[in-house]
């Protein structure tokens, strides 16, 4: 990652995103691309279901990597 990297923005309260949300989904897939995981391999099958690490969204925030 970025050192010193501020990325997005919320209001003047801190209570609602103003720019570029980034969901939880997405940083976890972010993160594990750092560790070098690809987070969509590590699908599985559950009662008809796809499940991985990230749910079945998630992606990886290229503007927080260096």
């Amino acid at each position: 990652m970025k050192p010193g990297l501020v990325y997005g923005r919320t209001d003047d309260f801190s209570y609602n995103i103003v720019e570029n949300p980034v969901h939880v989904h997405d940083l976890n897939a972010t993160l594990l691309h750092l560790l070098g995981v690809d987070h969509e391999r590590l699908t599985y099958r559950f009662q008809g279901r796809d499940y991985r690490l990230t749910d079945v969204h998630g992606r990886v925030v290229k503007d927080l990597l260096a």
